[in-house]
C-alpha cells in the first residue's frame, strides 16, 4: 500500500515493524475531535482564501459523512495507514477523490495530534469536574444525616479525640473541592489551540490561527510554533491533578476497608459494592474499595511514565510523543469510573451508629477534655496533660476507663476536679463543645454543611 508520505521512499517496512510503529490501535479514541479540528482547518482555509469555497464545501461534506459515520461506530480502520489522522484523510480522498488531498494545506500531523488531544483533554475535564461534584453531593448528603453520630476521631491509628461522623466525610469534601478546582485551572492550559503551528515553524500560507481557534471553542493560541506541537504540559498536568485525586479516594477507600471489618463494624457495605470469597462462604470482602486503592498506583504509573518520556526530548516533535495517548486515555477511564464507584458505595453503606457510639464510650479519647478542663480553671496546660495521663495509667491498670473513676480518685490526684468533669467527659459533650471555626462541633459541622452546599450551587 502506498504511503501517503511515501514519495521518497523506494521499499515500505515489513508489516510486524508498521504495527509496532502504529498508533491506530489507541488513537482512534480521537476520531470525533480530529474530524472536528479537520471541519475548523477546512472553514478556515476557505476564509483565509487558501482554498477555493467549492473545494472546501467538498471537504467539509465528506468530513461530515465520515462524523456521522463514526458516532454509528461505522468507520474500519487499518494499521497501514498508521494513525487516525492518515486513516480519516484516506478514507475521505477515497469518498470525494483527489480534492480530499487539499485538506492538510498549512496542516502538519504534528500540530493535528495536539489540537486533538486539547479537544478531548477539555471534553474528559469537564466532564470529570462533573462527576467529581455527584460525589461531593453525596458526602454532603450522608453527612446531613450523621451531624450528632459520634465516631472515635483517629491520630497515628490510635484513638484521640471523638469527632461527628459528619465532620469525617466532609474533610474529603473539601479535599475534593481541591481536587475540582486544580482541573478547573488547569482547562487555561488546555483551551489553547495549537492548531496552524504545522511541523514545527509555522506555514507560508496566510492562515488565520485565531480563527480556526474561535471555530473549536478554545481561549486563545499558542505563541510559539515549537511550543505548540511539543508541549505536553497540560497533559502532564492532568495526569498530576488525577494522582492526587486518587491518592484521595484510595485514603477514603483505606478508612472504608477499615471500618466494614469485623474488627471495627463501624459501616457496612452494600452487596452491590462488595463480592464474595470462592472457598469461604461467610466473608463480604470490600473489593471495589480495594480496586480504586490499587488503581491509584495505575494512575501514578501513568504520570511517572510520560514525565520519563518527556524528560530527554529535544525540541520540537520527536516520535516518542506518541507515548503521550494510552496514559492519558486510561487514567481519563480509570477516574471516572472510580468516582462513579465512589459515589455509589458511599450513597448506599450503611453507617452502624451503635458500634460508633459504643466504640467512643470504650477508650481514653475524651482524655483531652479533662486537661482543657483544668486549663480553664488555671493550671498550667503541660501540668494538666501530666496528671491526666497519670490517670488514663490508672485507668489501665484498673480495667477501666475515665467516666468509671470515681470522683475522690480524681480529687485524690488533683483537688481542682469538681462534680461537673463527668459533663465534660461525656463524648457527646465532648463533640459539642468543640465550636472553633472548622471544628467536630455540632453548630460547626452545620456551618460547615452550608457552606458545602454553597459550593455545590
Amino acid at each position: 500500500m502506498k504511503k501517503l508520505w511515501g514519495g521518497r521512499f523506494t521499499e515500505g517496512a515489513e508489516a510486524w515493524v508498521e504495527e509496532f510503529g502504529a498508533s491506530i490501535f489507541f488513537d482512534q479514541e480521537l476520531v470525533l475531535e480530529d474530524l472536528e479540528g479537520s471541519i475548523a482547518h477546512v472553514t478556515m482555509l476557505a476564509k483565509s482564501g487558501i482554498l477555493p469555497e467549492e473545494d472546501a464545501a467538498k471537504i467539509k461534506e465528506g468530513l461530515q459523512v465520515l462524523l456521522e459515520k463514526a458516532n454509528n461506530n461505522e468507520l474500519t480502520f487499518s494499521v497501514e495507514n498508521e494513525d487516525v489522522h492518515l486513516n480519516l484523510e484516506k478514507m475521505l480522498i477515497e469518498q470525494i477523490g483527489e480534492v480530499g488531498g487539499k485538506l492538510h494545506t498549512a496542516r502538519s500531523r504534528n500540530d493535528q495530534v495536539a489540537t486533538d488531544m486539547h479537544l478531548y483533554l477539555r471534553k474528559e475535564v469537564r466532564d470529570i469536574i462533573a462527576k467529581l461534584k455527584g460525589l461531593q453531593e453525596v458526602l454532603v448528603k450522608k453527612a446531613e444525616q450523621h451531624v450528632e453520630t459520634i465516631m472515635p476521631g483517629y491520630t497515628h491509628l490510635q484513638r484521640a479525640q471523638p469527632v461527628s461522623f459528619a465532620h469525617h466525610l466532609l474533610a474529603y469534601f473539601w479535599m475534593l473541592q481541591r481536587d475540582v478546582e486544580r482541573y478547573e485551572d488547569s482547562l487555561k492550559r488546555i483551551n489553547l489551540s495549537p492548531l496552524g503551528a504545522g511541523a514545527l515553524a509555522g506555514t507560508t500560507f496566510p492562515i488565520d490561527r485565531s480563527y480556526s481557534a474561535s471555530l473549536l471553542g478554545f481561549d486563545g493560541i499558542y505563541e510559539n510554533s515549537m511550543d505548540a506541537v511539543s508541549d505536553r504540559d497540560f497533559i502532564l498536568e492532568f495526569l498530576s491533578g488525577s494522582s492526587i485525586l486518587m491518592m484521595h479516594l484510595s485514603r477514603f477507600c483505606e478508612e472504608l476497608i477499615l471500618w466494614s471489618s469485623q474488627e471495627f463494624q463501624f459501616i457496612e457495605m452494600s452487596d452491590k459494592y462488595s463480592t464474595g470469597s470462592s472457598i469461604m462462604p461467610q466473608k463480604k470482602n470490600p473489593d471495589m474499595a480495594e480496586l480504586i486503592r490499587g488503581k491509584t498506583g495505575r494512575v501514578y504509573g501513568n504520570l511517572f511514565s510520560l514525565l520519563t518520556v518527556m524528560k530527554g526530548l529535544p525540541l520540537a516533535y520527536n516520535k516518542d510523543l506518541q507515548e503521550d495517548k494510552e496514559g492519558m486515555f486510561d487514567t481519563v477511564k480509570t477516574i471516572k469510573t472510580s468516582l462513579l464507584v465512589m459515589a455509589g458505595m458511599i450513597d448506599t453503606m450503611k453507617v452502624n451508629t451503635d458500634k460508633l457510639g459504643q466504640a467512643v464510650k470504650q477508650d481514653f479519647s475524651n482524655a483531652t477534655e479533662i486537661a482543657d478542663y483544668l486549663a480553664a480553671k488555671g493550671l498550667p496546660f503541660r501540668q494538666a496533660h501530666e496528671v491526666v495521663g497519670r490517670l488514663v495509667l490508672m485507668c489501665i491498670e484498673r480495667g477501666i476507663y475515665l467516666l468509671d473513676l470515681p470522683l475522690e480518685t480524681y480529687q485524690e490526684v488533683c483537688p481542682l476536679f469538681e462534680a461537673d468533669l463527668y459533663d465534660v467527659l461525656d463524648p457527646y459533650a465532648a463533640v459539642k463543645r468543640r465550636n472553633s471555626e472548622g471544628g467536630t462541633g455540632f453548630d460547626q459541622v452545620c456551618q460547615a454543611l452550608e457552606k458545602a452546599n454553597a459550593v455545590l450551587g
